[in-house]
């Protein structure tokens, strides 16, 4: 199944826009709060290197395309509805805004850097975008540590009649964050804490949940209507701030991106997704949409584009570790029916050879033998890790 990327932030921030800009669906936009209510899904895209030019080939793409080299793989990409302060506790569209946000892989945060939107999503003036950063981490933090609470709970109601263990206990009760047992103990005793929730104050769970939320739903902030002056201004402070050291910010203008979709749709200019610049075909466009265009180049130079599509990039390939695999042939890349490399699969890091095999059906993996590397035309075995843009062959009994 496709990664899922999360779109989540307060009310008004242009969540709406980047969405409609990265998937080039139309969704409701607006300026007031709770524009979007049930999450909307689309497809957008991830840009990968073409595996087919490295063996003098091209590729044909089963689902998304290939440009000049570039595959661009499909990913689902997630509009949750709008969060306000106090969701952990119900506020707002709480409850249904955290579930919805547990089904993304990976969280993309919209700030409205320009500080035009208060807390809560109305309209305002010199707005401190920290607050916005700081509440969502907090709201995610509260929530996951009241789902550590029950799991403690869980774990010393049965802990009195039986020998039970910690961290399973904690992992079924946490098993919606997709996380384990395994997991749930290293981040137990990387916090030095026993195994023991008695011996743990509340600053102690507080931290614990904190670091279970970071594991489990990577994020990144994307400083949205950067094109605006007050927002550059913004930008300096705080990227340079030391509190916010263990997040990654992509500077970003969803207004930019979606303008240049629409006119390349139209043909007034030559732009892909992810270009630093773009050329403008059309002769007889009006002066205003000129000078309009001309503001987003300026705004791309300084920043390297407009942001979109390295959001979504940094968010699954840096923040999830995300790889890009190619199924192929040691005798040929073509399918049944001759299609050079027809797909590109997204896998977890650190996936072996019998992962991926599973990964393309579970028939293949219930049958591997052995892959083949076919870059390097040798035998590898299930075990194998394999490595960002390998061409794989599964030989399997099914």
């Amino acid at each position: 199944m496709p990664y899922k990327i999360g779109l989540v932030g307060k009310p008004s921030v242009g969540k709406s826009t980047f969405f409609n800009a990265a998937t080039m669906n139309s969704v409701d936009e607006g300026n007031y709060p709770f524009t979007t209510i049930d999450p909307s899904v689309g497809e957008a895209y991830v840009r990968v290197q073409c595996a087919a030019p490295d063996f003098d080939e091209s590729c044909d793409p089963r689902v998304g395309f290939c440009h000049d080299g570039t595959r661009h793989v499909p990913v689902k990409l997630v509009d949750v509805a709008g969060l306000i302060p106090g969701a952990h506790e119900g506020k707002g569209l709480g409850n249904k805004f955290l579930s919805d946000l547990n089904e993304a892989d990976v969280l993309i945060h919209i700030v409205d850097f320009s500080g035009e939107t208060d807390i809560e999503g109305e309209p305002t003036e010199d707005h401190d975008p920290r607050d916005d950063i700081d509440f969502l981490e907090e709201e995610l933090d509260m929530w996951y540590l009241e789902v550590l609470e029950k799991g403690i709970d869980r774990y010393e109601t049965k802990h009195n009649k039986k020998d039970v263990k910690l961290e399973e206990e904690l992992a079924e009760q946490m098993s919606a964050f997709q996380t384990n047992k395994n997991e749930i103990k290293q981040l137990i005793l990387q916090e030095d804490l026993e195994l023991d929730p008695n011996t743990w104050d509340e600053e102690d769970k507080e931290q614990l949940a904190r670091t279970i939320r970071k594991a489990t739903k990577p994020m990144i902030i994307a400083g949205n209507k950067m094109d605006t002056e007050k927002a550059q201004e913004n930008w300096e402070e705080i990227t340079s701030d030391p509190e916010y050291e263990h997040l990654d910010f992509i500077p970003a203008s969803a207004h930019a991106e979606k303008a240049l979709k629409n006119a390349a749709e139209q043909g007034a200019v030559d732009y892909y997704p992810g270009d630093e610049d773009f050329e403008i075909l059309s002769d007889d466009l009006p002066e205003e949409k000129k000078q309009g265009l001309e503001k987003i180049r300026d705004f791309m130079q300084e920043y390297g584009g407009t942001g979109v599509q390295k959001a979504l990039e940094e968010a699954l390939f840096e923040e999830l570790g995300v790889m890009a695999i190619f199924p192929g042939g040691a005798d040929g890349l073509g399918d049944e029916h001759g299609n050079i490399l027809p797909d590109c699969f997204l896998v977890p890091e650190n996936s072996t050879a019998e992962d991926f095999a599973y990964t393309i059906h579970s028939d293949l993996g219930e049958g591997f033998l052995h892959a083949i590397d076919c870059r390097e035309n040798r035998q590898i075995s299930g075990d194998h890790e394999l490595e960002n843009l390998d061409v794989i062959e599964v030989v399997s009994s099914n």
